[in-house]
């Protein structure tokens, strides 16, 4: 049995399956729920990234599947996640990671490339919850959490998709929230700033828009991977039994100010 501060934090005995986990924040997360005790289950559509991805963590802990599918791809996600569950066990976290970004100003703006940023981030998000939810439903507990962005309750020049797509994640999030915690499946999400990856290195470089993130934040810094990792084990284990429908965003700050 769990006892003191663990029983809050500690992940032993749970699968969490985490979307877009191959690299970036989808990875870091991972890797901090295998470290609370979690069996992970990282999701991609790479074979090979998947492959080295898996490789990468099980340096880390030795529980880790993988699942190759496409989350914009609903029967792919339904079946993958159906057979998952009926030959291997109950998904008992659900991490909505997966994402894209598209630069273009609003008036210029492909209607593809709009298209493309809403399916990935959000609704792919819809298919995941609603598949891993039929599951969780059942048993009558489940921990789903999306990853927002501050883009959620700001918005920036050029990036109107992305803001669009993460204010869909918003309401998505409330909307789970109203029809599923009732059935004790906790749906919350997390909403990053500015963080440090592969993906945001280009941003990272340029040293006009850098200092103008750093001063725009009242940490005074890019943040990191890491820092969101204690959040995303707080939203899957049971120390937030009782939170349901929250943004939480670790943002340095950022969203507090103008």
């Amino acid at each position: 049995m769990v006892t003191g501060l663990n029983r809050y934090f500690d992940l032993t005995g749970k699968t969490a399956l985490i979307t877009g986990a191959t690299r970036g924040i989808g990875f870091g997360l991972a890797a901090g729920l295998a470290e609370a005790g979690a069996h992970v289950i990282l999701n991609g559509r790479d074979n090979s990234k998947l492959a080295t991805a898996k490789d990468r963590l099980q340096q880390i802990c030795v529980s880790a599947d993988s699942l190759s599918f496409d989350v914009r791809d609903q029967a792919a996600v339904a079946q993958a996640i159906d057979r998952y569950e009926t030959q291997s066990g109950p998904i008992d976290i659900l991490i909505n990671n997966a994402g894209i970004q598209h630069r273009q100003a609003l008036e210029d703006f492909a209607p593809e490339a709009f298209q493309d940023v809403m399916a990935t981030n959000a609704t792919a998000l819809f298919y995941l919850s609603q598949a891993v939810a039929r599951h969780m439903k059942k048993r009558g507990h489940g921990k789903i959490i999306n990853i927002a962005s501050i883009m959620t309750k700001m918005a920036r020049h050029h990036v109107g998709a992305y803001v669009t797509a993460k204010a869909a994640v918003g309401g998505l999030t409330r909307a789970m929230t109203s029809e599923w915690a009732g059935y004790g499946i906790n749906c919350n999400a997390i909403g990053p700033g500015y963080i440090s990856t592969e993906l945001t290195q280009k941003l990272f470089e340029d040293k006009a828009f850098s200092d103008w993130l750093i001063a725009a934040t009242p940490a005074g810094r890019w943040g990191e991977v890491d820092d969101l990792v204690g959040a995303a084990i707080y939203l899957a284990a049971p120390g937030s039994d009782f939170m349901h429908g929250q943004i939480l965003y670790i943002d340095g700050g950022m969203t507090t100010t103008v």
